[in-house]
Order: structure tokens, then sequence, then C-alpha cells
């Protein structure tokens, strides 16, 4: 920067930390016309930009530019009126537009269903932990119109370098462009797919820990309300059943087919009341279903736990409501967010490392819905 530019900026400083502008028409003491920083931005329809914190400034739109980036170079007179300048204009540098000038954006795409308790758990320490390594998230909400189609062509338009999707559509296309070109972290359920790394919980354990808790309590015909949606649904249905063989109980397999919402297990405990016996215990494809199954019983007077135990799967926010108090199995999000990431930095600092499976731990978690089978 030249003398000449400096000493204009110091004078834009003194401008900026002059006193309030005089009424509408008048002119400074000195004759002179009113601030020119008054007219720096006059479309407020737009946000203002360099150019504008520039010409209210009185300096040059690189040396904004320099004094944004916290480049070496302008004097502290310099960047002290600079700064002043965007505080008056209320300029906010333009994220999307630095990102454009850099080879990395430092993005990690995450896809997640908003309606998931866990899920959302696992997204907000996900935010703190890879702020923590220098990373951002950028979020991904997924729905029955926004597809995992949808959601990952819009991740890979903002530059994402991994990708963390809960259950994807093993059939996408833009998923499937994703695997061939960043790291990708499948998560919540199995995946076939050698390209990408999967988190999940350890589903073997966490029903084989409900089943032998219910067995251990008397329950000879315990039901499962789950086995649809996605690949984790059948496969958690496959996992009880594998459970109940362990356990000697193949022959009272009982699988109720529905989802993981509250409605599903809604419609799962009025499947069960249709019937002409009851089970002595439900075990919910998630807190959600769980919930859901037990409000239903609640309606029609069957006792929880007295009259049929219930359970659910998660651990989530929804398990712990005091008029829930769901026995669930505990998915751990810490565990979870460190294999994600660790997943993450590992492909991204060596690409030609090979994918891992990382199964999380599960433990039981008791609480009031389970209890003694009825005699």
């Amino acid at each position: 920067m030249t003398p000449a530019d400096d000493s204009a900026t110091s004078a834009a400083a003194q401008r900026a930390a002059a006193s309030p502008a005089s009424p509408a028409g008048a002119t400074s003491p000195a004759g002179a016309p009113p601030d020119a920083g008054a007219s720096a931005h006059a479309d407020a329809s737009r946000p203002p930009t360099m150019s504008d914190v520039a010409r209210h400034a009185g300096v040059s739109r690189q040396l904004v530019s320099m004094v944004m980036r916290g480049l070496p170079g302008p004097s502290e007179a310099s960047a002290q009126a600079v700064r002043a300048s965007a505080r008056a204009l209320d300029f906010r540098p333009n994220a999307s537009a630095r990102l454009l000038r850099q080879k990395r954006t430092r993005l990690i795409g995450f896809m997640v269903q908003t309606r998931n308790v866990f899920e959302l758990r696992v997204v907000e320490r996900m935010l703190e932990r890879a702020a923590e390594e220098g990373f951002h998230v950028v979020l991904g909400p997924v729905s029955a119109t926004r597809t995992t189609d949808v959601v990952v062509s819009e991740l890979l338009e903002q530059r994402v370098e991994a990708l963390c999707c809960y259950n994807p559509d093993p059939e996408s296309l833009a998923l499937h462009r994703a695997l061939e070109t960043m790291p990708v972290v499948w998560l919540g359920e199995r995946s076939s797919d050698p390209r990408a790394d999967v988190v999940r919980t350890d589903d073997d354990t966490g029903l084989r820990l409900l089943v032998e808790h219910l067995v251990a309590l008397g329950h000879t015909e315990i039901a499962y309300a789950g086995g649809l949606d996605g690949t984790v649904g059948p496969d958690r249905a496959d996992t009880y059943r594998r459970a109940m063989s362990s356990a000697g109980r193949a022959d009272s397999i009982d699988v109720i087919e529905v989802g993981f919402g509250e409605e599903d297990g809604a419609e799962a405990a009025r499947r069960i009341l249709r019937r002409d016996h009851l089970p002595t215990a439900v075990i919910g494809s998630s807190d959600q279903c769980g919930a859901g199954v037990r409000a239903v019983l609640a309606q029609h007077g069957v006792e929880v736990p007295g009259d049929v135990s219930v359970t659910g799967y998660d651990d989530s926010d929804v398990a712990s409501i005091s008029y829930n108090s769901l026995t669930s199995v505990r998915q751990d999000v810490e565990l979870t967010v460190d294999a994600t990431l660790s997943a993450v930095l590992r492909r991204l600092g060596d690409p030609s490392l090979a994918p891992r499976e990382t199964p999380t731990r599960a433990t039981l978690v008791v609480r009031s819905s389970t209890g003694p089978a009825r005699s």
C-alpha cells in the first residue's frame, strides 16, 4: 500500500469516528458535502458488498479484502477504518464466495432425518467435534420428497469433502457419484457397498440384551414391532429372530411388520389388541415405536408392565420421558460421532486406505416399562 493510500484511510478512520451526521440537506462546517459514507450503500434491496465498504472508508476494494482476510500489509489505522465502515454498513463477508476461491472447503455433508431424535443428537455433537478439527458440517434433511438423490446432489453442489448418510437409498445415483469421489460414511445400518465406511450400533448385542432381559423376567411370548423401512428395518427384525433362537424361543418368534415411528407402534398395538391372546412383551424397533405401542395399550386398559412389558430401542429422549419410561438399548452418541469423524479424517488423510465397518457398543437401560411376565 502506498503512503497516499494510508493517508486516505487515516482520514477515513477519522470520518467513521466523527459525530452523527448533520440534518438532511445541511453541509459540514467547512462547507464540504455530506459524509460520503451516508450514500455508500444507498440500495437497501441488497446486502452491502466489499465495494460499498471501500467507498465508505475511502480506500481500495483490494485493501478491504486484505483486512477481511486478515492478511499482512494494511496499517492499523487502515484496518480500523475498514472495520468501522464494515460495522456501519452491517457488512458480512460472503463465505460461499470465499470457498469458491479455495482448493479445499473443509465441509462435511451430513444427511439426516429430522424426525429421528437420536440422529439429531448425533448431528448436534458432530457440529461441535468437527469444528474442533477445523471442519464445518452442512446439513441435508431427508424426507419423503427430499430423497437421497435430492439431498446428496445438494450437498455435492456445496463442494463437501466427505459425506455422512443415515440409512441412504442404496440405489441413489448421486450417492454412487459421491462414493466414487470422496469418503462416505454409511450410518445406522449394514451396507454391502465396499466403497463406504460403516458406523452402526451393534444390533446383534442390542437385541440379544433385550431378549435376555425379558426371558430373565419370565417372558416366553415376546413380539417384535418393526421390520419395515429401508435396509435397517428388515435387518433389525432378522437380528431379533436370531436373538430369539439363541435364547431358545425360536418357536415363539412374532414379528408385527411396521416402521419406526410412533404411529407405526400404535398400529402394531392395534393389531395385537385384535388378537385373542396378547403377548407378554413387545420390543419396539425404536423408542418412538415403543412409545406408540405403550400409548395405545394404555388407551385400551392394558397395563404396562403388569399385563404387557414394552421396550424401545435407541435410548433417545423419548425413552427417558417420565410418562414413557421405556426400557431401551442405548446407542452411544459420543462413540458414534467419534467413529464417524475418525473415518472421515482417516480417509481424507489417505484416500488409498480401505473403508472399515465400526459397530459401536450397545448397552441395556432398564426402566419401568418392563417387569415380570403376567401369570
